[in-house]
């Protein structure tokens, strides 16, 4: 398992609670030491406009800093899924969040897709088509369903509870790759107040264990949601130790 981070995540780019202060940090210092860490490129505007209209990468080009930092977090959902595709499971440290950003349009902290940037990456390159991405956010991501609606090789599932999710990966055994949105704001002591700390490590054993069986082990996670720094680092750590259980 590796992780993909630079320290351009570290910066207060807005005033939003995915951008705020000491947020990236927090998990950072739990995972640093037990995970080899791997630098990121920035997203090339073609990578963009896989998923996005020329007039939403102008629109975000427009917030100056902000756009900066978003082609950082494509490109860190990019180089993740990269990895995967070779048999080495990633997750993206980033920052802003994607889930919410769709082809012309977005919201909730959201600017650019990147999980949905990197899918269809890796499915124009030829190295996977079916696609089976989960959403573990508290909140749904719009954008990510409706950016891949009308492509039937690529299933989208938002968590409701861990037998959702067994249901989900159970009718995906032929998938080529496991894409996780990876959100954190569902714990009990955040803002979803639902699952436990041990949950994440469930759900990525069961991510993990799907992988191995049907994909090859190809997965990758990008962060999305999670916002109480002092649970977020491990909440984060438990579901890689999940992913690490396969």
């Amino acid at each position: 398992m590796k992780v993909v981070f630079h320290e351009i995540f570290r910066g207060v780019y807005d005033y939003d609670p995915a951008a705020a202060k000491g947020r990236i940090d927090c998990i950072y210092d739990e995972l640093i030491g037990h995970y080899e860490f791997v630098e990121p490129a920035p997203a090339t505007e073609s990578d963009l406009l896989l998923v996005h209209d020329q007039s939403h990468v102008n629109y975000v080009k427009s917030k100056g800093v902000i756009y900066d930092v978003a082609l950082f977090a494509a490109g860190g959902a990019i180089l993740a899924a990269e990895l995967a595709v070779q048999g080495e499971p990633a997750f993206a440290l980033i920052r802003p969040p994607g889930h919410h950003a769709s082809r012309n349009s977005c919201w909730g902290f959201c600017w650019f897709n990147n999980i949905a940037i990197a899918v269809a990456k890796q499915r124009q390159l030829g190295t996977v088509k079916k696609v089976a991405i989960v959403d573990i956010d508290l909140h749904f991501g719009d954008g990510t369903s409706n950016i891949f609606q009308d492509n039937p090789d690529v299933s989208y599932y938002h968590l409701y509870n861990l037998n959702g999710l067994e249901q989900f990966l159970s009718i995906n055994q032929d998938c080529d790759l496991v894409a996780v949105s990876a959100g954190f704001d569902m714990h009990v002591e955040d803002w979803g107040l639902i699952l436990s700390t041990k949950d994440y490590t469930t759900i990525g054993k069961m991510v993990a264990e799907h992988a191995s069986k049907y994909c090859s082990g190809k997965f990758f996670a990008v962060l999305e949601g999670g916002y109480n720094h002092r649970v977020l680092g491990k909440n984060v750590k438990a579901l890689l130790e999940g992913f690490d259980m396969r």
